[in-house]
């Protein structure tokens, strides 16, 4: 026993010491446990080797389980990414409805797509360059290689495509490219409202017309619809009718407005040529430009009306007074002649109805600079458009003081260029029993807040007037049986450098319904019109404005439930 006990060294075993309690017990167990022979040290030995194996077998387990981990995160990162770069890139994606003032939609939001490349996960780029042109071919390859290899996980390759393209997108399965859902404009009657709507940019930022002018309203609250005052029926006939213009006097454009002369609402609005707002980058300067509230133009005789109305205004001037016209009038080195002259003294009727320059410049002279300046001023000729629009001119005028030639030219249209707005705008009031509405493009709500700027008697002349010039002057093609349409014909030649282009006109008519009570208003003017067989070879606004007029008159009157009075006949016709 002594001699096994040696064996095992237990006699050897040193003292046990109190510091160290672990080594007396280790010691301890191994005196009781019995010695493994070979056969169970190998059997140790191979439950080390699979502990070992196991080991590794669970390390790479949890190896590719958190790569799965990763890659799940990453992908959802992407996610992020995809949803958080448009943000900052747009804070504010919702945008509300434009509607009509009938609750027609004229603008709406819808969900779209757009592809995005990550491109720390494209490795062949120039087999991705070949797929994504082979479905976009506008995509220029450097580009689309510079977006493709950028730094960064973000790089946008093509906003707002369609569903189709998408799934042709999906099916090419291209690693690295995704799809980021999007919102995008859309306008369901494409160029009809081109100008006055305007547009948006690729995040959905008002760039132009209503769009711009409104765009805080439309994207802090996008659940509230804009409502204007724009009427979609009146606005298609207003369209039409300036695409007949155009085509059948081949002018170079044209502009309309269809106005509500007692509130001022902008009921249709057109210029020409147009565009489709869903891609005004490919639009030219001109397509987008819009004739009624950026370009300033000598409007011609329809500027008669306000030297007239200043006169009869200023009880200076009555009915039944008149003017010597028998011959053209001379001042400084200029001639001033009528187009149709009469030779003989003309009654202010006259003067107006057969648009006479003479009778009208000497009526100028009667009320003098002063005077002049004061009217045009009252009825807001003088300085910019206070409208919701912001592509707006301001008038260009004679700088002061004012020579007496230049407020000659001025009483009947020259030397002094507006918008046709401002011509609508104060013709408005010159027949609405005397108040200058302000111009609004939303939907009036309550009454209107004008102020007067000629007395009740004045508008009463003004509308008997025009209601003559469409009778018995140069407005007769635009006299339609029952509607009693009164107007005033306008026609300038266009300024060049050094003076005035004899052969290129722009013809303008304005014209109000009923005339005894008048309610709406409509100005069509062309650009460079060309007279026809029909006209006479005339391109002057009576000859062809005026039938323009007539269609839109025609085409609205029902809509607005204005009911024909009576039937009328045609008078003979007296070009200006």
């Amino acid at each position: 026993m002594t001699r096994n006990l040696d064996l095992l060294g237990f006699l050897d075993l040193p003292e046990p010491r109190k510091s160290a309690p672990r080594d007396m017990v280790s010691r301890a167990v191994a005196y009781f446990m019995p010695v493994p022979g070979p056969g169970e040290r190998a059997a140790e030995v191979s439950r080390h080797r699979l502990f070992v194996v196991a080991s590794l077998f669970v390390m790479a387990f949890c190896i590719l389980g958190g790569r799965l981990i990763y890659i799940s995160m990453l992908s959802a990162g992407q996610e992020r990414v995809s949803a958080r770069t448009p943000a900052q890139l747009a804070p504010n994606y919702a945008r509300a409805d434009i509607r009509d003032r009938n609750g027609v939609l004229l603008a709406t939001t819808l969900a779209t797509a757009s592809v995005y490349a990550n491109p720390s996960q494209i490795h062949d780029v120039d087999g991705t360059i070949a797929r994504l042109r082979s479905l976009f071919p506008e995509l220029e390859p450097q580009w689309l290689r510079a977006r493709l290899t950028a730094k960064g996980q973000f790089s946008w390759i093509k906003r707002n495509i369609t569903p189709r393209d998408q799934q042709a997108v999906n099916e090419l399965g291209l690693p690295g490219v995704y799809f980021q859902r999007e919102e995008r404009r859309v306008y369901p009657h494409g160029a009809a409202f081109a100008h006055v709507l305007g547009y948006v940019d690729v995040d959905n930022a008002g760039l132009a017309g209503v769009e711009r002018a409104f765009n805080d309203m439309l994207s802090s609250d996008p659940a509230t619809p804009v409502v204007t005052a724009l009427d979609m029926r009146v606005q298609y006939v207003l369209r039409d009718a300036m695409q007949w213009g155009v085509k059948e006097f081949q002018a170079l454009g044209a502009a309309g407005t269809v106005l509500d002369v007692r509130t001022g609402e902008v009921l249709a609005m057109s210029s020409m040529p147009d565009f489709d707002p869903h891609t005004p980058g490919k639009a030219t300067q001109l397509e987008r430009f819009n004739r009624n509230t950026l370009g300033v133009y000598e409007m011609g005789s329809t500027f008669k009306s306000f030297t007239v109305a200043m006169a009869l205004d200023s009880g200076k001037v009555t009915m039944e007074d008149g003017y010597d016209a028998t011959h053209p009038l001379r001042m400084a080195r200029f001639t001033i002649s009528d187009s149709h002259p009469k030779a003989r003294w003309l009654s202010i009727p006259e003067i107006f109805v057969y648009s006479s320059n003479i009778g009208t410049a000497k009526i100028f002279l009667d009320m003098g600079l002063q005077r002049q300046h004061e009217f045009l001023k009252r009825m807001g000729l003088l300085d910019p458009l206070d409208i919701e629009l912001l592509e707006r001119t301001p008038p260009l005028v004679p700088a002061m003081p004012w020579k007496e030639l230049s407020g000659v030219t001025m009483s009947f249209g020259h030397g002094i260029s507006v918008t046709p707005l401002h011509l609508a705008r104060a013709t408005a009031a010159l027949i609405n029993g005397g108040t200058l509405e302000p111009i609004t493009f939303l939907k009036r709500e309550g009454a209107p807040s004008g102020k007067r700027v000629v007395s009740e008697q004045t508008s009463e002349h003004m509308r008997d007037l025009l209601r003559r010039v469409v009778e018995k002057g140069t407005g007769w093609r635009a006299n339609l049986a029952g509607y009693r349409v009164g107007g005033k014909t306008g026609t300038a030649e266009k300024a060049v450098a050094g003076g005035y282009d004899r052969k290129a006109m722009m013809s303008s008519f304005i014209a109000a319904f009923p005339m005894d009570d008048p309610q709406y208003l409509v100005l069509v003017m062309l650009d460079e019109p060309k007279g026809t067989e029909a006209t006479h070879g005339y391109a002057t606004g009576g000859a062809t404005a005026a039938q323009v007029v007539a269609k839109v008159i025609e085409g609205v009157a029902p809509i607005l439930e204005v009911t024909p009075v009576m039937a009328e006949a045609e008078q003979p016709p007296v070009e200006q």
